[in-house]
């Protein structure tokens, strides 16, 4: 068995946000095939718990604290310089000992999970089979971010976008195989860094059916008050927060007057203090974190994903099909789902045309079947198996990258 360092942001466990169940089902899966060593940091301090069911799967494991107040203060030093802030919020003199002696070791495969965790890469790479999983093209993310706030902070995203992405074409170069979380996110950095192209792929997040089952019996969270739409997701994450608030006070005041009984339900750890005062409206709850999702979404009459900025495949929306909820949603938070042909989706882009169509479902108790064709379409196509496969199959393939354009220091 060969051994392989794995480099991840954020502590690859609890599988409860969506780059933790991607990293993690990553994780499970190179345990099968190669003895891991894993690099990654806890930022939030709750997570420690978990430090022995992730070493479970490893060789051996370096998680180190990660301060985000601190690494704010990094990231604005670094406006003096001319690397992304993304760069020098993860930056970690022990971080860095740690891979050069990991490496030291004859550790000869690589997995980057997002582009930050890069810097940690050695500038001579030639012996070290590389892949980088960025997910998301997050350089056009905070493009998307700029166009939705005013000065100064326009100027800090738009310079964000600027300088990561340029960072993600060198590494794209550097790398043996760069890996999207959808075919859309592929093709839109094979635009936007054409040198890499031919070893820009992408690979699929999957849902774990068994575990997000209909078939279960589930209590009712709601008690049986009301109608529920429910939305699902970290409601400390910006386009989270942006999503709820519209949708709060442009949308569901349109669906509460025609039904009183309409609740909106969201569902999430880490609320904002934005997020807690949409309760002030009728019909508006927020849960904070809750131990299981499912209940929530077993008695939801739908799932709303209101996305107005939005990168790569959406796991709310995957693990809503997969209970076999109806989703309303803005075009925005389907672009990064396969087109699956049995599917008519309920999407709308106006407040009023997305108040009709959940008040659809609330009156027709999804008579239509879209909750039963979206986890037909899950079934078919958001396999774990099948997409690790994948994965795997680039993380053996042997080719030669280009050398020393990596490192853009890992001070700190």
């Amino acid at each position: 068995m060969k051994d392989l360092l794995y480099l991840v942001h954020r502590i690859p466990f609890p599988p409860n946000k969506g780059d933790k169940i991607r990293s993690f089902n990553l994780l499970k899966h190179l345990a099968g095939r190669f003895r891991v060593h894993l690099g990654s940091f806890v930022d939030d301090p709750h997570d420690w718990r978990y430090q022995d069911e992730v070493a479970a799967y490893c060789e051996s494991l370096c998680l180190l604290p990660l301060n985000p107040r601190r690494a704010r203060l990094r990231s604005v030093a670094g406006l003096l310089s001319g690397v992304p802030l993304t760069v020098p919020y993860y930056a970690d003199r022990r971080m860095a000992l740690w891979v050069s002696e990991t490496l030291e070791r004859g550790v000869d495969h690589a997995l980057v999970f997002s582009a930050a965790m890069a810097q940690y890469l050695p500038r001579e790479q030639e012996q070290l089979h590389t892949v980088i999983d960025f997910c998301d093209v997050d350089s056009d993310k905070w493009r998307q971010y700029a166009q939705g706030h005013r000065f100064p902070m326009n100027w800090v995203y738009r310079r964000e976008a600027r300088t990561l992405l340029g960072f993600e074409r060198r590494l794209a170069s550097a790398c043996d195989a760069s890996v999207f979380v959808s075919e859309q996110e592929a093709k839109l950095f094979r635009e936007l860094a054409p040198e890499s192209s031919a070893r820009v792929h992408a690979i699929d997040n999957g849902v774990d059916t068994d575990y997000f089952s209909p078939e279960r019996d589930y209590p009712d969270p709601y008690k049986g008050k009301g109608a529920a739409l429910v939305f699902t997701g970290a409601m400390d994450y910006w386009a989270n927060v942006d999503a709820v608030t519209w949708f709060a006070k442009e949308v569901f005041p349109r669906v509460r007057a025609a039904r009183s009984d309409a609740r909106f339900v969201i569902v999430g750890a880490r609320p904002t203090p934005e997020v807690r005062r949409l309760e002030e409206q009728p019909g508006v709850h927020v849960t904070g974190a809750v131990q299981d999702v499912r209940p929530y979404l077993a008695h939801a009459r739908a799932a709303v994903a209101p996305l107005r900025i939005a990168r790569g495949v959406q796991n709310k929306v995957l693990e809503a099909m997969a209970m076999g909820r109806p989703v309303v949603a803005t075009p925005q938070a389907l672009d990064g789902l396969r087109d699956c042909p049995e599917m008519r989706w309920l999407v709308a882009e106006a407040p009023a045309d997305l108040a009709k169509l959940c008040l659809q479902t609330l009156e027709d108790g999804d008579s239509a079947g879209h909750g039963a064709k979206g986890r037909a379409c899950v079934l078919a196509h958001y396999s774990w198996a099948e997409h690790m496969d994948r994965l795997m199959a680039l993380l053996d393939a042997p080719t030669a990258p280009e050398p020393d354009v990596l490192r853009a220091g890992a001070g700190g």
